[in-house]
């Protein structure tokens, strides 16, 4: 398994305080998907953990994982556009 950065962070807010963190790699994203998401269980946000883990393995490109985490976040109402 591999770290695959993004282009370009993907900010979220996050905790009841609505923290800002700025997502760099897909080890971020996987670990925010799996622990802290709002609409777990959602079809975006499978698909968004599904594409960054198989973007771990090197199976897609790391900004394909990235766009399904932007349209994750967007549904979870988290993106800091």
């Amino acid at each position: 398994m591999q770290t695959a950065w993004f282009s370009k962070p993907v900010a979220v807010s996050v905790g009841v305080t609505g923290s800002i963190r700025h997502l760099s790699n897909t080890q971020q994203a996987i670990e925010l998907l799996t622990t802290h998401w709002r609409d777990a269980g959602s079809p975006k946000h499978q698909s968004a953990l599904r594409a960054c883990r198989r973007a771990t393995s090197g199976e897609v490109a790391a900004d394909i994982a990235r766009s399904a985490l932007v349209e994750a976040a967007r549904e979870a109402h988290i993106l800091v556009e």
